[in-house]
């Protein structure tokens, strides 16, 4: 059982854009605040939908400013339309990229790319993770599938700051964990993005809310998750964050 007696809230980037890091991050620097950051190593420095994705310089920001890697396959796997088999040779070809690049360094969070997983995928993935993300517009509270957490895209709500601050209104009622994602940072941001106006306007309104503001895996430490391999059940792993 996870007790908590303030709310979480956790900053996450899929598919780490160079932009997510050097102006979000930037960001969540300034009020003393780090992120999570969701990479596939086999698209370093490619141009995507996201914008530039991040380079060897950026990976060694990642880790002086604070911030957590987390991995997202190593080549962007859909996580419905790719076979089970496959996405977890993906996964263990990122793991296997970060100890090259990083000896001694793994990802301890996990985030699916572009869709929810199938259920074999997410039974395989199990293993190699304190926990997984997904999406569904929600935060976490009550018991929770450690495989498969919420999370909330702000660019689903990008020109409308009040959504964002009616679900951290509501984390903070619950006392639950609120993961909050997007993708690049920028002036002219993707279809996947938001400005930087606006991304700091979240991260205001998240800090005057009280919430303990964590990335991922720190968050799950903190609220006294059991590591990776202390389930009994490593497949079917459910939690309860709940007031004390």
């Amino acid at each position: 059982m996870i007790s908590t007696r303030r709310p979480m809230i956790s900053f996450t980037f899929d598919d780490f854009p160079r932009s997510a890091l050097l102006v979000g991050g930037a960001i969540l620097n300034r009020y003393d605040l780090a992120g999570t950051y969701y990479a596939s190593l086999g698209l370093a420095g490619q141009e995507t939908a996201t914008g530039r994705l991040f380079g060897s310089s950026d990976l060694k920001l990642i880790r002086e400013h604070g911030h957590e890697l987390g991995c997202h396959t190593f080549s962007h796997c859909h996580a419905w339309d790719t076979a089970p088999q496959v996405f977890e040779r993906s996964i263990v070809a990122n793991r296997a990229a970060l100890g090259e690049l990083f000896p001694g360094m793994t990802f301890e969070t996990f985030a699916y790319p572009i869709s929810v997983p199938r259920p074999l995928t997410k039974s395989r993935v199990a293993d190699y993770f304190l926990c997984c993300r997904g999406g569904d517009q929600r935060f976490n509270v009550g018991t929770t599938d450690l495989n498969l957490l919420s999370a909330f895209f702000l660019e689903k709500s990008r020109n409308h700051l009040q959504p964002v601050k009616d679900v951290i209104n509501r984390n903070r009622q619950a006392r639950g964990w609120l993961i909050l994602a997007t993708h690049d940072i920028s002036d002219d941001p993707t279809p996947f993005g938001c400005t930087p106006a606006y991304f700091e306007d979240v991260v205001q309104y998240a800090v005057r809310s009280d919430a303990c503001i964590l990335p991922v895996a720190s968050a799950l430490k903190a609220l006294g998750a059991p590591k990776r391999g202390e389930w009994p059940i490593q497949h079917n792993r459910e939690t309860t964050v709940t007031e004390p």
